[in-house]
């Protein structure tokens, strides 16, 4: 276990573990925005049918990432830092088994209620069909997709993020490379269309999961792929923080998908102008999440050392960085509203309702910058219910008073922007009041040797 995650500097160690893992998104995200570019070279239907499978698919990938892949890298770090060097070992098999049963699942979700979800979307005749094409090919490969995320995250618990990242980078380079050829064809490549787009994505997860697999299996991996006894407890360690940050993935995605529903109420230009404002929102999600992950297994491995003081550092340290970083790009996009939308669009309208957007949601990218790391805290610690709890309110509160709002009072929608910074707002307050209280961890007394080790 590298010394530096219980003893050394806490800035300089989480920006090191941070660092590849943002790249990495990044880059990811670059290479979904080419494959979009080159589905749009097929016409509307086929851009309109993969967009409507682009939300399940960032669902799974944001669970098997961010919740159940949070609970892996938790578990695996608590038990390195208790110095239970077996149990870390046998969590990689119990994360990959995890992995196969929540890909079936998702693999058997979409191609037996797919057609009835998208319909209810809005796809009809060939933007239908296009999406069943697609999402079939798709998630075909979840249960490769799933197992590659898990034993990443397992790798990032046990403080590897490098190997993961040249392996996900590399992966994303290839489907860059593959993925215009199958879907417009090049010499005796024929074009596939949408089904290329679908055929790329699956051959990154196979290659993604048989490049972790093999790694996992050598003697150079932090922790090791091997059979193992299939155990409860250990099940257990991973889903206790696993299934709550799983269901807060879902909170958050609906809270999406309702924040558009109620900004729809005032029609077209509204849905457009928020839909291209809230995109920064997304760009968020990297920087968070690449920090958040360091988070988790520094946090995680100062909780298995019984480092308490140690680990409510890191946290708060985390914490201070992300408000910093979110907070800057806050101000900017308050500040500088319209040089954001201009990116995208140059009618008055959309530019106008957009800007609108930002000067007053923008502000509260602080706090929840300082929420969301938080948040990956609590995972580290093994302690979500607060932070669960944080998500619930974020999207009650969207739904109650945004609903009433609009609903029974007709309000307008600078109206509407404001309750959801405010919904920003209570979701940073109350993860920062339940850590500052003690209420968010409960009582963790360490003893004196492991304040020692912390200090």
């Amino acid at each position: 276990m590298p010394s530096s995650l219980l003893a050394g500097r806490i800035p300089p160690t989480l920006l090191r573990l941070a660092a590849p893992v943002l790249v990495v998104l990044t880059l990811q995200t670059f290479v979904g925005v080419a494959e979009t570019y080159f589905v749009s070279f097929l016409g509307t239907a086929a851009l309109a049918g993969v967009s409507l499978v682009f939300p399940v698919f960032m669902l799974m990938t944001m669970m098997s990432n961010g919740g159940i892949g949070g609970g892996v890298s938790s578990a695996v770090a608590r038990a390195i830092g208790a110095g239970r060097v077996r149990d870390a070992q046998a969590l990689a098999m119990h994360a990959a088994l995890i992995g196969l049963l929540f890909g079936g699942l998702f693999s058997l979700g979409v191609w037996l209620g797919g057609p009835l979800l998208f319909a209810r979307m809005g796809g009809q005749g060939d933007v239908l069909a296009n999406a069943m094409l697609y999402a079939n090919i798709v998630f075909a490969a979840a249960i490769p997709g799933w197992i590659a995320n898990v034993l990443a995250a397992a790798l990032r618990g046990a403080g590897n993020v490098r190997v993961p990242a040249i392996i996900t980078a590399v992966g994303s380079l290839i489907t860059l490379g593959v993925s215009p050829l199958l879907v417009l064809g090049w010499g005796w490549i024929p074009s596939l269309g949408v089904a290329g787009a679908g055929i790329g994505v699956a051959i990154f997860n196979v290659g993604s999961a048989l490049a972790l697999g093999l790694y996992m299996r050598s003697s150079r991996s932090p922790i090791r792929l091997a059979v193992a006894p299939v155990e409860r407890r250990l099940f257990a360690d991973i889903l206790k923080v696993g299934l709550p940050s799983a269901a807060g993935t879902v909170i958050a995605n609906l809270t999406v998908v309702l924040t558009t529903a109620l900004a729809g109420a005032y029609g077209a230009d509204a849905i457009a102008g928020y839909g291209l404002a809230s995109r920064l929102d997304y760009l968020l999600i990297p920087l968070l999440f690449a920090l958040g992950t360091a988070t988790v297994t520094m946090v995680g491995t100062a909780v298995g050392a019984r480092a308490a003081g140690r680990a409510k550092r890191v946290a708060w340290t985390a914490a201070l960085i992300s408000t910093l970083a979110t907070g800057a790009i806050g101000l900017a996009a308050a500040l500088l509203p319209q040089a954001w939308m201009h990116l995208f669009s140059t009618e008055a309208a959309v530019v106008e309702v957009g800007s609108a957007y930002l000067t007053r949601v923008a502000p509260f990218y602080a706090l929840f910058g300082a929420g969301m790391s938080l948040y990956f805290a609590s995972q580290g610690a093994g302690k979500m219910a607060w932070p669960f709890a944080a998500g619930l309110v974020r999207l009650l509160a969207l739904l109650l008073v945004g609903g009433y709002w609009i609903n029974s009072l007709h309000g307008s929608l600078d109206g509407l922007y404001w309750i959801v910074g405010a919904s920003y707002f209570l979701f940073g307050a109350i993860n920062v009041i339940a850590m500052a209280s003690g209420l968010g961890w409960g009582e963790q007394r360490a003893p004196r040797a492991g304040l020692a080790a912390a200090r």
